[in-house]
């Protein structure tokens, strides 16, 4: 959907031009004090430890629920930062190992398993979408793989259909396909012409992954479990087939109606789940509207390995790690600005030009950061998501992206804004 429509909801699509870096003009993230928790010897120094944890606590008292934070600068032990809310110590105690929904980031592991087929020549990026799923994609048979997956196709985001909104909402449970996702997007006329522009599409990756099974003959969780999490031994990432998690994992909130900021839309005030001090837990609710756009669950250790392992060579050919980094302008008005690949982005900051995605979900925004080697990592979970969907918080979104900028800089073994 359109960036400025803010009658539907945008989740599942990036935030990098809004909120991420906020040092980096037209990029962003958005990132979250209650009680010390779980870090380690800092690869850069107890200042910067001491400094993310400063930020992260007041990420939190501006108002998240909680934070996770990783950082690896290749030179020494992660920090590790767990910060959340005093009220939330009721439900569960945050730790840095726990599970928490990956939202978009889901698109970087589908580009991995077209790539690794393509490798095996079972398929190929320039393939039009309509040899494979004959049909489904009316109007124009130009689309290829590649567009789909660098969102060039111009076909609609399915997250700005009316139909989308109750299971965002966790009001209805219906159990989404990647075909049913897929044909809710293209129930609405292509944006423009494939191959010509670029716009975010989760029906590009419903497509995506119903080409998946259309070519293996396996499920998606299927997929990711034997090419990529069981060979790099991902032991809590996995893809989400229903609302169950597999280990401890981080609950994940909304303000309830009476507290949602004024400028959520009323279509988007109400969350099922259960309700206290102000919030709903929506960690029960499935994410299988996200399907191959969303629906993979991590830690923000396994997701640092796995970034390793896809940007040093491991999980891909050289050939396709080429494609994978192929990008276009995310904004044709700064073609050297912001570039997205084949589900990977990248932007330069003033500490380093990152690479990784970021994602959301109700109750779970997240963002990890990798350098072109893999050699470095970050990661940083919010336990809260409308605010950001919605540009409804201008005093979190300041804290959030003071802590951003802190962890990228410290990802690149650079001075930390703030610390001494």
């Amino acid at each position: 959907m359109s960036r400025c429509d803010v009658s539907s909801r945008r989740a599942v699509r990036p935030r990098w031009p809004r909120v991420l870096v906020a040092a980096v003009p037209a990029v962003g993230l958005a990132l979250a004090a209650a009680f010390p928790a779980g870090a380690v010897a800092a690869p850069a120094g107890n200042e910067t430890q001491a400094r993310l944890r400063q930020l992260a606590r007041e990420v939190v008292a501006a108002g998240a629920p909680g934070v996770l934070v990783r950082v690896d600068d290749g030179r020494g032990r992660p920090v590790e930062i767990a910060e959340q809310a005093a009220w939330t110590r009721r439900d569960h105690v945050l730790k840095a190992g726990d599970e928490f929904r990956m939202g978009s980031s889901t698109k970087t592991m589908m580009a991995v398993l077209v790539l690794g087929l393509a490798a095996e020549g079972r398929l190929a990026l320039t393939d039009p979408v309509d040899k494979w799923l004959p049909g489904k994609v009316p109007g124009d048979a130009s689309i290829t793989l590649r567009m789909l997956l660098n969102h060039t196709s111009g076909l609609y985001d399915y997250t700005g259909d009316p139909a989308i909104r109750p299971s965002m909402l966790g009001t209805d449970r219906r159990r989404w396909t990647p075909e049913k996702l897929l044909a809710v997007g293209v129930k609405h006329k292509p944006l423009f012409a494939p191959g010509t522009r670029w716009s975010y599409s989760n029906t590009g990756y419903a497509a995506i992954g119903a080409v998946l099974e259309r070519v293996t003959g396996t499920s998606l969780a299927d997929l990711v479990r034997d090419r990529i999490t069981r060979p790099l031994g991902l032991d809590h990432t996995y893809y989400a087939t229903d609302r169950s998690w597999r280990g401890p994992y981080a609950r994940g909130y909304e303000p309830d109606a009476a507290h949602m900021p004024p400028a959520v839309p009323a279509a988007f005030r109400r969350f099922a789940g259960p309700r206290h001090d102000g919030h709903v837990d929506v960690s029960g609710h499935d994410p299988g509207w996200g399907g191959p756009a969303g629906a993979v669950v991590s830690t923000t250790r396994d997701w640092a390995r796995f970034q390793s392992a896809l940007m040093s060579g491991k999980l891909l050919p050289a050939a396709q790690l080429a494609q994978l980094r192929t990008t276009v302008p995310m904004d044709a008005r700064h073609p050297d600005g912001p570039g997205y690949g084949l589900g990977i982005q990248t932007a330069a900051h003033p500490c380093g030009t990152f690479w990784g995605h970021d994602g959301g979900m109700p109750g779970y925004l997240t963002t990890g950061l990798t350098d072109r080697t893999g050699g470095r990592t970050a990661a940083v979970l919010v336990s809260a998501e409308f605010w950001a969907e919605f540009e409804a918080d201008p005093k979190l979104a300041k804290a959030a992206q003071a802590l951003q900028t802190a962890v990228t800089c410290a990802m690149f073994g650079k001075p930390v804004p703030g610390a001494s």
